[in-house]
């Protein structure tokens, strides 16, 4: 089963993979493709995805940080994130797609 979903405008400017993150209880995405930015690295496997460099959620607001890396389908969340799951490595959920209920 996928871990991300990929999220792209039809004229294939802007490309986002997009996971549930379990310390935050939400959604993150990784850009891949954007004019503003040269984006993520992308091993292209939904299953066991690896991106880099690390992803910074928050950055300039502490009590909400989320810093980690992702890789084989791995979430390694780095110790300044807020939540309880900083300092450690955790499998990425499988996406079951958007949850208004998830946030």
């Amino acid at each position: 089963m996928p871990k991300v979903s990929r999220q792209a405008d039809d004229a294939g400017i802007h490309e986002q993979y997009w996971f549930w993150c379990p310390g935050c209880k939400g959604y993150h995405a990784f850009t891949t493709k954007s004019p503003k930015t040269s984006g993520w690295t992308f091993n292209g496997d939904v299953e066991k995805p690896t991106f880099s460099p690390s992803l910074l959620v928050w950055g300039s607001r502490p009590e909400e940080r989320c810093h980690l890396f992702m890789k084989d389908g791995k979430i390694q969340f780095l110790s300044d994130c807020h939540h309880e799951l900083a300092g450690k490595t955790v499998e990425c959920p499988e996406w079951e797609g958007f949850d208004k209920e998830k946030g």
